[in-house]
C-alpha cells in the first residue's frame, strides 16, 4: 500500500499527531522479533503459525478466543498470557518453553528510535497536538523518555480497547479535543492505518523515519523533518 493514505473528504487543517509505539519509536518490529527469538533458540516462524492460529484466517477471531485480543484490551495479565503463549511455542518447538519473563525479555529488544522521538517533541513544540496510541503486551513502555512528549497517551490494556476498533480512535481524538480530519496517524502496521483513515484521518504506513518525516513536513506545512 502506499505510505500515505488521505481520507477521502479532508475537511480540516492538521492539526494534531497521532503515533503507535512499538514499530515507529521503537526499533523495526521484525529486527526486534528475530533478536528476542534468537536468543530464545526459537525460529521465528514457529511464533508467526501460534500468531496466526490465534488470529485465523480473516484476523478479527474475538478475545475469547485469541489470547493477543484479550492481552491487549486488558482482559488477561501478562503471566497468563505468557502461558498461552508458552504452550503454543512449546508445541511448535518440541521442547519446553518456560513461560516466566517471556515477553519482558522479548521487550528488551525494542530499541528508541531517537530520530522519531526528537520529531513527535519538535511536533509539539510547533503547536501541533501530540498523542500516543498504542496496542499494549503488559506496562513495557520507557515513559521516562515520554516526559513532556504527548498531550495525551492511549494505551490498549488501560483502557479495554484496541486498534484497528473504531472506538479507540474516537476515544484518543475526543481526548484531544480535534476532529478526525483534523488528525494525522502514524503506525506500522497497515491494517491500523486503514482503520483510521475510514474514520476521516490521514494515514501513515511507517516504514522508515526519513519517509515518514517528509510526508509529515508536507502535511502539517511545518519542518518536522530537522
Amino acid at each position: 500500500m502506499d505510505s500515505t493514505v488521505e481520507p477521502s473528504n479532508p475537511s480540516a487543517t492538521s492539526q494534531a499527531l497521532i503515533v503507535d509505539w512499538g514499530g515507529v519509536l521503537t526499533s523495526d518490529v521484525d529486527r526486534s522479533m528475530g533478536l528476542w527469538a534468537d536468543q530464545e533458540r526459537l525460529d521465528l516462524m514457529d511464533f508467526g503459525i501460534v500468531m496466526s492460529d490465534w488470529f485465523g484466517r480473516d484476523g478479527r477471531t474475538e478475545s475469547f478466543v485469541n489470547p493477543v485480543h484479550a492481552l491487549e484490551r486488558g482482559e488477561i495479565e501478562v503471566p497468563d498470557f505468557e502461558v498461552k503463549l508458552a504452550e503454543g511455542l512449546s508445541a511448535r518447538a518440541g521442547r519446553y518453553i518456560a513461560p516466566q519473563g517471556l515477553i519482558e525479555r522479548l521487550f528488551q529488544n525494542f530499541t528508541h528510535a531517537h530520530d522519531m522521538t526528537a520529531l513527535v517533541r519538535r511536533a509539539k513544540a510547533a503547536g501541533i497536538k501530540t498523542a500516543l496510541l498504542s496496542n499494549s503486551w503488559g506496562e513495557m513502555y520507557p515513559e521516562h523518555l515520554f516526559d513532556g512528549m504527548f498531550d495525551v497517551m492511549v494505551i490498549s490494556g488501560r483502557v479495554g480497547m484496541r486498534k484497528p476498533e473504531p472506538r479507540i480512535y474516537h476515544h484518543t481524538v475526543e481526548l484531544l479535543s480535534v476532529e478526525p480530519q483534523a488528525c494525522v496517524f502514524v503506525d506500522d502496521m497497515p491494517r491500523n492505518v486503514v482503520a483510521a483513515v475510514g474514520l476521516g484521518m490521514v494515514g501513515i504506513h511507517h516504514v522508515s523515519y526519513e519517509r515518514t518525516a517528509n510526508e509529515l513536513d508536507v502535511l502539517f506545512d511545518v519542518r518536522l523533518s530537522g
